[in-house]
């Protein structure tokens, strides 16, 4: 047998090892086939990555759970104003502009769902619910309805509430007098199906009552993973629990900052012999030279002088700030970015940079807000509607829905801008022979809403317009036996040219009924 068909039966034998450590036994390859691998880049020898003696792996993230600490967040609440905005900002814009009903209702009894809002001050409720949720953790709101102080235990019954009979809203936070129950929602049709059933409420009066989950309103700060959740008993993690250590970190810099400004002009005096001095066992000696220069230093100015000794030597040094803005500016966009409120809005610091005019920011924000709206706001609205319209219309109407009010409310040059775009869209439209006249009216009076012009486009205009798509054929002007160009213009409503008492004609076209309305608006 040659030497290298010896070689390659020992290197095909189970077992066999390659000097370089490999093997081919098929249990050993089972083995290192079903072991945990872990793909991490570690370079031992420079100390950098995984599992390496370096600074950057003594990293560690324990789990604190500071919504817990109340005191704390009382503290950072009451006095510290960033924190203040970091709550309050985002609830403010939710429900700053509020929403609108949508309903065939009656103009009056919308009317009526929207005193409610102001009468009843159930919108300032709703907004203290929404921040103690953003703060706490948790927050609940109390759906209070006269005759139902002994119904609390049981599940709310639209029929139930009387008309009048809805009051008020009474929110607590999750740390005062308010503990969820054991027993949880089963029923698989409910939207709060797997939350606590029950709550124990203790309410102004120091009675305690078990409220039913039908009849309250829960506000939740953010969401946790299933165990973290139960570890908070259903409820969420404060807001400044995220930003906590970002806000460490920028109130250190700018505590840092504060005391630099003290030390910008520093002053070193080189006195000789004052080692010996300071050597000496009599403390009387160093007091006297103590005083002496205290007392220089209490009357240096500008206008006083230094006596110094003929080996004595005064020196200034003046520290240079350049720089530090843009660290404080970096830990500023940090906190920034953990609050999701753009930096011009949390600080209230206007934008920087050339052409900055931070719309990007502000865009990304009321995306922001406009999603905690369908998320957060919308489910405690979904609860509270229908119980304040058996209680103002004694009825829920079927179409009962509702639209959130725009967050950025444009000035007057981009509504100008804004309803001259569309229309000019509209009237292309109707020129190209696409819509019709009576179309075009409806996508007017639609605009409305958004931009508060053509509001006086009523259903019957809209009705007695042509419903046809035909701009008319234009007659040229020698058509006719006798021609006026000052001579009045009529048409009907189909827009044939009719013959007026001059003689001339003209073709009606929408374009010239929207420059007469612009004119009227």
């Amino acid at each position: 047998m040659s030497k290298a068909r010896r070689q390659r039966k020992r290197t095909n034998s189970p077992g066999y090892t390659t000097p370089e450590g490999l093997t081919n036994d098929p249990a050993t390859l089972e083995i290192l086939r079903r072991m945990v691998t872990r793909d991490s880049f570690s370079n031992p020898m420079a100390r950098q990555g995984y599992g390496t003696p370096n600074i950057s792996e003594g990293t560690e993230y324990p789990l604190t759970r500071l919504t817990n600490n109340y005191q704390l967040l009382n503290s950072l609440y009451r006095n510290h104003w960033v924190i203040r905005n970091v709550v309050d900002t985002i609830p403010e814009d939710m429900t700053r502009n509020w929403i609108k009903i949508r309903s065939e209702l009656p103009p009056e009894d919308i009317d009526k769902i929207n005193r409610v809002w102001t009468k009843r001050r159930f919108k300032q409720h709703i907004l203290h619910g929404l921040k103690w949720g953003r703060l706490y953790g948790g927050a609940l709101g109390v759906m209070l309805i006269e005759g139902h102080e002994d119904m609390l235990e049981e599940p709310l019954n639209l029929d139930d509430v009387m008309p009048g009979t809805f009051k008020n809203l009474f929110v607590i936070d999750r740390w005062t007098g308010c503990y969820p129950s054991e027993e949880l929602v089963d029923d698989l049709n409910s939207v709060e199906f797997g939350l606590p059933k029950y709550y124990e409420v203790t309410f102004d009066d120091g009675s305690t009552q078990r409220v039913h989950y039908t009849r309250v309103i829960r506000f939740v700060g953010r969401e946790l993973p299933y165990w973290e959740k139960m570890a908070e008993v259903y409820w969420g993690a404060s807001e400044v629990e995220i930003v906590f250590d970002e806000l460490k970190k920028r109130d250190n810099v700018s505590s840092n900052i504060l005391q630099l400004t003290f030390m910008a002009n520093l002053r070193f005096m080189k006195v000789n012999g004052i080692d010996a001095v300071m050597s000496l066992m009599d403390t009387s000696a160093q007091n006297d030279l103590y005083n002496v220069y205290e007392s220089q230093n209490w009357l240096m100015s500008n206008a006083s002088m230094q006596i110094l000794g003929d080996k004595d030597e005064f020196q200034q040094f003046q520290y240079s700030f350049a720089g530090i803005n843009d660290i404080y500016q970096s830990f500023m966009m940090d906190l920034s970015g953990a609050t999701k409120i753009p930096v011009t809005k949390l600080f209230g610091r206007s934008p920087a940079g050339m052409n900055a005019t931070g719309e990007s920011d502000m865009q990304n924000y009321y995306e922001t807000v406009m999603q905690a709206q369908e998320a957060i706001l919308a489910p405690v609205l979904d609860k509270i509607l229908p119980v304040i319209c058996m209680s103002e219309l004694g009825h829920v109407p079927d179409d009962l829905d509702y639209d959130f009010e725009p967050i950025n409310q444009p000035d007057d040059q981009e509504v100008a801008d804004l309803v001259e775009k569309k229309t000019n869209a509209i009237i292309a439209l109707y020129n190209a022979g696409l819509i019709s006249q009576r179309s075009g009216m409806k996508e007017l009076q639609q605009m409305s809403e958004s931009t508060g012009m053509f509001t006086n486009i009523t259903d019957e205009d809209i009705e007695n317009a042509d419903d046809s798509t035909s701009q008319g054929e234009v007659i040229p002007p020698d058509a006719f036996s006798s021609i006026n160009p000052m001579g009045t213009q009529e048409t009907n409503r189909t827009g044939v040219p009719q013959r007026n008492s001059t003689g001339d004609a003209k073709t009606f076209k929408f374009t010239d009924w929207f420059r007469r309305s612009k004119r009227d608006y």
